[in-house]
């Protein structure tokens, strides 16, 4: 089995983690009814006096940015599904494949070191964030 080296990894996931929370923050807030949760937030809208096409732009900005939302959580959670692996806080080690178990490629990692699985596997995976498919 090679070595890998986690602190590196673990640097560059930190990293990438908190770009993620700056992205999040940017475009929602944490939902005050699940912490874990972030929620695109809505523009305070006078409908009376707001052009049609204003409003409607707003809605569809919204609409955008809720989806943006759901993919930065899913790969947040990618994120620190890794980093609990590094930890020693997960079922499997760091740099394990979750479907075959055997070690994954270093080159793999470097191309995002996040990564659950094999290419090849990563059909496979469950998702770690709900109403995704990542």
């Amino acid at each position: 089995m090679t070595h890998i080296d986690t602190d590196h990894f673990k640097q560059k996931l930190q990293e990438e983690k908190q770009e993620l929370q700056k992205d999040l923050a940017r475009l929602g807030r944490i939902s005050p009814d699940n912490p874990k949760d972030w929620e695109a937030v809505k523009k305070d809208l006078n409908v009376l006096e707001s052009d049609s096409n204003v409003l409607s732009d707003e809605i569809e900005q919204y609409e955008e940015d809720a989806a943006i939302l759901g993919d930065l959580e899913a790969r947040l959670a990618e994120v620190d599904h890794a980093l609990n692996k590094i930890n020693g806080k997960a079922d499997t080690g760091y740099g394990i494949c979750e479907v075959s178990g055997q070690e994954i490629s270093k080159a793999r990692l470097e191309a995002s070191p996040a990564a659950r699985a094999h290419v090849e596997h990563t059909d496979q995976l469950e998702p770690l964030y709900p109403d995704t498919d990542a």
